[in-house]
């Protein structure tokens, strides 16, 4: 079994045991590699705009808000912007601050009909330390997975 196979597999048993209607859930090292890995694979970051550019950006990652900033309200052009700058046949990783937005695009994603969605655990961020601060605790950076400011 190719390495590849090995960590999609690995992917959707987790999103099977935690009932994800896309294909399944990558940690963030298991997203980096399939970047690597995968021809045609994407990482697309769903934070805001402020957080791409106050907290970091991965570097090759398509932008596209799934919220948009200022006031938080759902982008309505997110599908539209995902199938003008993706392919519906591409491997699809989505990220966000913590794992959560990054449910509800690949889930949105799926249900429009890209059939290789997956959300990257953790995020960009992880959760919260004791202090209420992220960044210690899992996530892309925390991880030394490639990312620059601004």
């Amino acid at each position: 079994m190719g390495k590849i196979t090995e960590i999609l597999n690995l992917a959707a048993a987790r999103g099977q045991t935690l009932e994800r209607p896309y294909k399944g859930e990558l940690t963030p090292h298991e997203a980096y590699e399939l970047l690597q890995l995968a021809p045609g694979a994407k990482l697309v970051d769903v934070r805001t705009r402020a957080e791409w550019d106050w907290v970091g950006r991965v570097p090759g990652a398509v932008e596209i808000e799934w919220n948009q900033y200022p006031g938080g309200v759902r982008n309505p052009n997110f599908l539209a912007e995902l199938k003008r700058q993706v392919a519906p046949e591409a491997l699809v990783m989505f990220l966000c601050r913590s794992g959560a937005r990054s449910i509800g695009a690949a889930t949105a994603a799926t249900e429009a009909g890209y059939g290789d969605c997956y959300n990257i655990l953790e995020g960009f961020e992880g959760d919260r330390d004791a202090n209420g601060h992220r960044g210690n605790i899992g996530g892309w950076r925390h991880a030394g997975l490639p990312w620059i400011q601004g």
